[in-house]
């Protein structure tokens, strides 16, 4: 029997509760399943914040892999695999809001109502420079917990969130009197994408191939849907107004062209 080469990939088995890492780690040890490569994925020893295990990764230290949204800097230092792992679900932004602006928001009837308001995203954050650049209004923030501070006090007016992580931030919110707003959807290109060490180009070729592979035979799909299927039929994205934005720090290599990479709310997939 051949023996396989263990993969670390950085989420620690500490943080197996989180669920935010069951899509990530599921969709890559599926691809190594089926990429006909002897690999085995193993969690890391280590919590540790992002820009340590992008250093890691980078470094081959401890760890071989790590999923994240993609910048032209991380591009440069770490190795892309160029499939968006959650085909861009990342970029389908809800707004959170107060539940007492409910009304408003519903009767905004054009994009520079929401650009004049004030909202809110992570000074680090990839969102922030992307929604300045399309013309909003954003505050920094260096605390996450903070902004939801923010919105409740009225310092912003509404928070741009994922649509698989903004329902459960309303249930864990709910003191604050938080709410999706109704009617309206921002999108901007957001890949998040397996990185890998420059140096290792054979598990980079393999988590490709494997990728590629339960795109295929339509494992990817339904795991995809295991995951984010309830939250995208929640999001009701058929009844609401897509603000199209435009990512202006992608890398040219980017497969905007490749539209089987990319969540179609036509398709629910």
């Amino acid at each position: 029997m051949q023996q396989k080469n263990t993969v670390t990939y950085a989420w620690a088995a500490s943080m197996a509760a989180d669920e935010r890492g069951h899509y990530p780690i599921s969709l890559l040890k599926l691809a190594l399943s089926k990429s006909g490569a002897a690999y085995q994925a193993q969690a890391s020893k280590h919590d540790m914040p992002q820009w340590r295990t992008l250093r890691h990764v980078q470094m081959g230290k401890e760890l071989d892999v790590v999923w994240t949204f993609t910048t032209p800097e991380r591009e440069k230092d770490l190795l892309p695999i160029r499939i968006p792992i959650d085909r861009g679900l990342l970029g389908w932004r809800l707004l959170l809001i107060k539940a007492t602006d409910t009304d408003q928001f519903a009767q905004f009837d054009n994009v520079e109502q929401l650009r004049a308001l004030r909202s809110g995203q992570g000074h680090d954050w990839p969102d922030f420079p992307i929604l300045r650049a399309n013309g909003f209004n954003v505050s920094p923030s260096s605390s996450y917990q903070g902004l939801f501070a923010m919105l409740a006090r009225g310092r912003i007016s509404y928070f741009p969130r994922s649509l698989t992580e903004i329902e459960s931030e309303v249930q864990s919110h709910q003191q604050q009197g938080l709410v999706i707003a109704p009617r309206w959807v921002l999108n901007y290109p957001a890949p998040l994408y397996f990185f890998v060490q420059k140096e290792k180009t054979s598990l980079a070729a393999a988590i490709e191939r494997g990728l590629l592979m339960a795109m295929k035979d339509g494992s990817m799909r339904q795991l995809f849907l295991q995951h984010f299927g309830a939250a995208i039929k929640q999001a009701k994205l058929d009844q609401r107004s897509v603000v199209q934005l435009n990512n202006p720090y992608l890398s040219a290599e980017t497969p905007l062209q490749r539209s089987e990479f990319w969540f179609s709310p036509a398709l629910g997939y």
